[in-house]
């Protein structure tokens, strides 16, 4: 994912979520730099990860401009299989 996303940065909103309360977004940052994630961090309360019905770590989903979830999935993901999901993403921002 870290090398497809660049290509759609400025097209597709992308954040990495964490809601674990021991870990601060310092910590969350340093990870990213560490890892070389392009892309942002944020937090959240557990309630959005629960309405959301995230309930393993590392789940993707893909939100279109509408609102609509368009994407879900639990870990893994190829480069074309990303490429895909960011295209369809970045369509939906258009119309």
């Amino acid at each position: 994912m870290k090398d497809v996303y660049p290509e759609f940065a400025d097209q597709v909103n992308f954040y990495a979520v964490g809601q674990d309360p021991t870990e601060s977004l310092e910590l969350m940052e340093a990870y990213r730099r560490q890892q070389g994630y392009p892309w942002p961090i944020a937090k959240t309360e557990p309630k959005t990860l629960s309405t959301l019905r995230v309930l393993q770590q590392s789940t993707k989903i893909g939100v279109d401009a509408n609102g609509i979830i368009t994407f879900r999935q639990v870990h893994g993901g190829n480069p074309k299989e990303w490429k895909t999901v960011f295209e369809g993403l970045a369509s939906s921002s258009v119309q």
